[in-house]
């Protein structure tokens, strides 16, 4: 079966062209490996469930592994947090001890007021004791839950038995992935000062993992390609054009060489791969994506509008040119970095990538016509 590049869902490898993760699999296994619990957040389409995926496969050699997905959980009552927990462990996880396996389907079934999150963890606690190899729990699409006082207690459940980890055989290490960074959950969930000064997961370690495609990165995604196309590009230049456009944001990248490949090859301007790998068929590629209403757009167009406060920053940044310090204390500026809108560079906050600049300016200007009944053209009022 030809391998294709992928934007829709996880990457394989035996289907997908990729970059190389072993250097970052490297680095996360350590963090593994020494018991560490941490957040793995970044913007949406960055390549999160595909690097969670193949660490998984790549641990279960040396550890149980449980990988689940809160996408698929229900946070309507502690009870029923705990039926589709219990129900996705049991279908994640492999050689569960009889009693307990027995327990958590119990507790899978439809919740009767008995399922409580201290009665589950008792059960996971004594999987973590009977299991030949130490566990590692991994959750990804948490941030569907930070705003829900189940996910709140659910964490804090994880902070006890972590704290008590020298006297209690618990989890080896816990892997939380999403958008939001849950380590901030406090301003979310308590009302009251003082409780929002804490939160459950503040046993975390950082995560400094680099999850953006570098140009070597690119370039061996690209050297496999080639490999098995033939397409005659020039492998470094069209590497370092990717990353120019789009400094790295994983979905950008995957999304032009997908459009080269299958979107551009065989236009009558650009017959076949060898024509649409040069300049011009990415310049066409570029065109396609900036007008292309994508997963990745329809995010940030609703984050903006959930968010008008990070809105106005934006706005300043590409209309004004107001030039926006940045400091990782300002709420709206955390906002803009965990959505991938926004960098750092010297202290100062820019957008992340010209796609993005793009982008962003084309909604803004449009809404400004809008709003003002400006004729395109001219820029004055009909």
């Amino acid at each position: 079966m030809k391998k294709s590049f992928n934007t829709e869902g996880y990457c394989d490898p035996d289907f997908n062209y990729m970059v190389d993760l072993s250097g970052r699999l490297k680095d996360i296994r350590a963090m593994v490996d020494n018991g560490k619990y941490f957040m793995v957040s970044r913007a949406r389409l960055y390549g999160k469930t595909t690097i969670l995926a193949t660490l998984a496969d790549s641990l279960k050699a040396d550890y149980t592994v449980i990988s689940l997905d809160f996408q698929g959980i229900s946070f309507e009552s502690e009870q029923r947090f705990v039926a589709a927990f219990s129900r996705q462990v049991l279908v994640a996880a492999e050689d569960i001890p009889a009693d307990v396996q027995a327990e958590l389907a119990q507790f899978a079934m439809v919740p009767d007021g008995k399922q409580t999150l201290s009665v589950l963890f008792f059960s996971l606690l004594k999987f973590c004791r009977q299991a030949e190899k130490e566990i590692v729990l991994i959750v990804d699409n948490v941030d569907s839950a930070t705003n829900n006082q189940v996910f709140f207690d659910f964490l804090a459940q994880l902070r006890h038995y972590y704290l008590k980890r020298r006297r209690v055989q618990t989890f080896k290490s816990v892997i939380l992935a999403g958008v939001y960074d849950v380590r901030n959950i406090k301003g979310e969930i308590r009302a009251d000062r003082d409780k929002k000064m804490n939160t459950p997961w503040n046993i975390a370690a950082d995560f400094t993992v680099d999850l953006d495609f570098t140009v070597p990165d690119i370039a061996g995604m690209l050297r496999d390609y080639e490999d098995a196309c033939h397409t005659g590009m020039d492998i470094d230049v069209m590497a370092q054009l990717l990353y120019d456009y789009t400094s790295g944001y994983p979905y950008l990248v995957s999304r032009l060489c997908k459009l080269m490949d299958e979107r551009i090859a065989g236009r009558p301007d650009f017959p076949d791969l060898q024509h649409a790998w040069t300049k011009a068929g990415f310049l066409e590629a570029l065109k396609i994506l900036l007008e292309e209403p994508n997963l990745l757009y329809q995010s940030m167009k609703g984050m903006l509008g959930d968010h008008p406060y990070l809105r106005k920053a934006l706005y300043g940044l590409l209309i004004t040119g107001k030039t926006v310090p940045y400091t990782a204390m300002d709420d709206h500026m955390e906002q803009a970095v965990m959505s991938g809108f926004v960098k750092n560079i010297d202290g100062t906050a820019a957008i992340s990538n010209r796609i993005f600049e793009t982008v962003l300016y084309n909604w803004f200007m449009a809404e400004e016509y809008a709003d003002k009944k400006l004729t395109p053209h001219t820029g004055k009022p009909v």
